[in-house]
């Protein structure tokens, strides 16, 4: 029906269009604009007025949301006056969702949704339509906007804001009291029908609660809920939309109400009397037992403070609150004695420490108890008559001095005798001895105030037949001091006085140092010794504090004559006896600027300056210097002078014995031994120097003599070697002894020995062995000439 009407609406508009058109051109006046068409009315002064009217036609245009039919919804149809429908009028649709959600029929201007829409995703698009013409695309109309509205249907259900909700409300509360309120939203349109007009209701939780059906607030359904029988309820409540009507959707929650805890109950005993025992030897503060009284309240409402009220324990005993576990602790106040009183009789109190005035009439919230305590008998330790002692004895007192007198006795009946002795963990120096009988403490040796002012020990007392108990008391001995120290110098002092000092000159201020008491130190009294009492260079000045100036006497002191002074003080104490000491304070003089800033101190450094100029000694320096290296290129030149070579002598006998401990097969055993082992590594590419001696000549070995590296040919290898060693001036004149112990069968190559090697001829001189001394006379005449080895003979 709604597009019949549609289409009916627009043929009129039609119809009324083509007649307008057609009275304009019977009264002869121009075609009308493809945007605008004027229609004139006379005002009530005879003045024509202009009313602009819109080119385009169209119904207001709504879709319903969440349409899911087969064809495309036709939303509605656009027209303009100017189309007479030939067709040369081309409809564009542009703006929210053209093209892809709304489409356009270019020739008869009907629009369609293509896409279900949700209005909860979107509630209305905007759109501009234009007509163009179909072969120019040039603009008939101006763009016209219109909007197209999305129609709401009931598509979703409430929802709470939170799944589960926690909430609390006092025990015993009136009907009615406000628990929580819960909030549900519809994201239906509120203001198209009833949608997401929400009603709340209960579905769990009566009789005890109820919920506002427009607000949400669950309120309190029934009186006098106890905490104590119920603490805790679940409670489900219901939103539905529609109103509440049939057909509409819904959501639930979870409420959690927690019934709080008041003061409505009062603390009981579970029993009328406690019974408890304590020994005598119990000290004061020590716990007796416990008392509890229970209520059945939690947090603050539950808190019990326990107080005696009566007894004729009152003053012996006390109690406080263990608020932990909700007890009264009875302590005891004060010692207690068996043979005195045997028994004692309390009356506690437990009261609530908050009470709520709403519920007075629950009746007193307190209760009270007996508590029966018995005293025991007990072996009492000794005690002594005072909780400590402090006795004075003056320092380097002889050995044996009486101290003082520590006294302990035994309260029981028995009445025991008393034996003392020093805790020598306090004393582990042995200061001190007691005696075991009666408790008199005597010094062992001299005491030092100085070194110790107080000493802390412990005597303990113990009965004579029974040890395992024993009494412990601290005692202070306090050090007197006696004026054994002479004051001194707090410091090493070094003064310095300038040459150009002028007289009365302050140039130091000194401070003495008394280990004794302030007693026997200051105040120091300082002085020159009396035979310098008149000192011509120096003089002094009490400054009546403890400290000391020394000034300058004279102007004109001199480094070259004295650059030292030494100046004896003498400083005595307030003691009695009066002590002194004389100290010695070093004066030295420097040379200083006119401002009296010091320039240098030693006398040397000024006579050098004095006597040589900078350049003088540079020189001197550079004389040195060059002297130095020409001695040593000297004996650089003389070391490289080579000596005469002299023919070896026949008795000259030299071996070279290495040994080796390892056994062959024989010469056929070419795998046992590698003779190339018993080559030098380091001698292979050069000649190596001999290390038992400093070689005083440097031998430059023959090319030509040294075999392969890798050669194994033994008879080569061992003939090498004698030429070197025969030809090698830098060996020592002795035989190197190296033994080979390779030892094989059938071997041609015949001896190693070399001392057949003394036959030949030697080019070597060694006569020079006559000049080493008698040590060296032994080789002289084997290594000697021919000539002298004769005349020797």
């Amino acid at each position: 029906p709604k597009m019949r009407e549609e289409h009916c609406l627009h043929a009129s508009l039609l119809c009324l269009g083509v007649l307008c058109c057609s009275q304009a051109l019977a009264m002869g006046l121009s075609p009308p604009q493809p945007s605008l068409h004027g229609h004139h009315d006379k005002g009530k002064e005879g003045q024509v007025l202009h009313r602009s009217k819109r080119g385009w036609v169209w119904n207001q245009f709504f879709v319903i949301e969440e349409y899911t039919g087969p064809d495309p919804v036709l939303v509605g149809r656009l027209h303009s006056d100017i189309d007479s429908g030939d067709g040369n009028i081309k409809y564009i649709l542009s703006g929210e969702g053209a093209g892809i959600i709304f489409v356009i029929d270019d020739k008869s201007g009907n629009i369609h949704a293509t896409k279900t829409l949700d209005r909860e995703e979107r509630a209305q698009y905007t759109l501009t339509a234009q007509a163009v013409d179909r072969n120019t695309n040039r603009p008939l109309e101006p763009p016209s906007e219109f909007i197209v509205k999305v129609q709401d249907i009931n598509d979703n259900p409430p929802e709470f804001l939170h799944e589960n909700y926690h909430a609390n409300v006092p025990e015993r509360s009136n009907v009615g009291t406000s628990v929580i309120q819960v909030t549900a939203s519809d994201a239906d349109d509120p203001t198209y029908g009833n949608s997401a007009k929400l009603v709340y209701s209960i579905l769990e939780g009566q009789p005890y609660f109820s919920v506002e059906a427009q607000t949400g607030i669950i309120r309190t359904a029934l009186p006098n809920m106890d905490r104590e029988a119920k603490e805790e309820y679940h409670v489900v409540i219901q939103a539905k939309d529609m109103g509440g009507h049939m057909g509409g959707l819904s959501g639930t929650t979870k409420v959690t109400i927690t019934l709080t805890d008041v003061n409505d109950n009062p603390p009981k005993f579970p029993q009328s009397v406690y019974q408890m025992s304590v020994s005598e030897a119990a000290v004061p503060g020590e716990e007796v037992g416990r008392v509890k009284a229970k209520d059945p309240d939690i947090g603050e409402n539950g808190l019990v403070a326990y107080s005696i009220i009566d007894g004729d324990g009152m003053d012996m005993f006390e109690i406080t609150t263990d608020y932990e576990t909700q007890e009264g602790v009875v302590k005891l106040k004060k010692t207690l004695d068996y043979e005195t009183k045997k028994s004692y009789s309390l009356k506690v109190e437990a009261a609530n420490v908050h009470i709520d005035p709403k519920f007075i009439n629950n009746g007193p919230f307190k209760d009270t108890v007996t508590v029966k305590i018995a005293v025991e008998d007990a072996d009492e330790p000794p005690v002594f008559l005072k909780p400590n002692y402090i006795f004075e004895v003056q320092e380097n007192a002889a050995s044996g001095t009486v101290v003082g007198k520590v006294h302990a006795k035994d309260l029981d009946a028995a009445n025991s005798a008393i034996r003392y002795s020093i805790d020598r963990h306090t004393d582990l120096e042995r200061y001190f001895v007691i005696n075991a009988e009666d408790g008199n403490i005597k010094t062992i040796k001299a005491l030092d105030r100085e070194e110790m002012a107080w000493h802390n020990i412990s005597v303990f007392a113990v009965e004579v037949h029974k040890q395992h108990h024993e009494a412990k008391v601290p005692v202070a001995i306090k050090v007197v001091d006696v004026n054994d120290n002479a004051p001194k110098f707090a410091a090493a002092y070094e003064a310095f006085v300038c040459e150009n000092a002028r007289s009365n000159q302050q140039f130091i201020t000194i401070s003495a140092d008394d280990k004794d008491d302030s007693a026997n130190g200051p105040r120091f009294i300082f002085s020159l010794p009396p035979e310098i009492i008149h000192n011509p260079n120096f003089t002094l000045r009490d400054n009546r504090d403890n400290t000391l100036s020394v000034l300058v006497r004279r102007e004109g002191f001199s480094r070259q004559k004295q650059d030292l002074y030494l100046l004896p003080i003498v400083i005595s104490d307030g003691g009695v006896p009066p002590l002194s000491s004389t100290n010695t304070l070093s004066i030295r003089v420097c040379g200083c600027d006119s401002s009296g800033s010091q320039l240098s101190c030693s006398a040397e450094a000024y006579v050098l300056n004095a006597g040589l100029s900078t350049g003088a000694l540079i020189a001197i320096l550079a004389c040195i210097i060059i002297l130095l290296v020409i001695v040593v290129l000297f004996v650089t030149l003389k070391r490289q002078k080579k000596e005469p070579l002299i023919v070896f002598e026949e008795e000259d006998v030299r071996e070279n014995i290495i040994t080796y401990d390892d056994e062959g097969g024989g010469e056929e055993d070419t795998e046992a031994f590698d003779i190339a082992t018993l080559q030098n590594p380091d001698g292979i590419n050069g000649f190596v120097p001999r290390k038992d001696i400093k070689p005083e000549y440097q031998y430059l070995p023959r090319p030509g003599l040294r075999p392969a590296p890798n050669s194994v040919d033994v008879d080569d290898f061992i003939s090498t070697r004698i030429q070197e060693a025969d030809n090698d001036p830098t060996a020592p004149p002795y035989d190197s002894i190296q033994i080979y112990g390779y030892e094989g069968r059938g071997s041609v190559a015949g001896s190693l020995s070399s001392l057949e090697s003394a036959t030949t001829d030697s080019d070597l001189d060694y006569d020079y062995l006559q000049n080493w001394g008698p040590r060296f006379k032994k080789l002289a005449d084997l290594y000697g000439s021919k000539d002298t080895f004769d005349d020797d003979s």
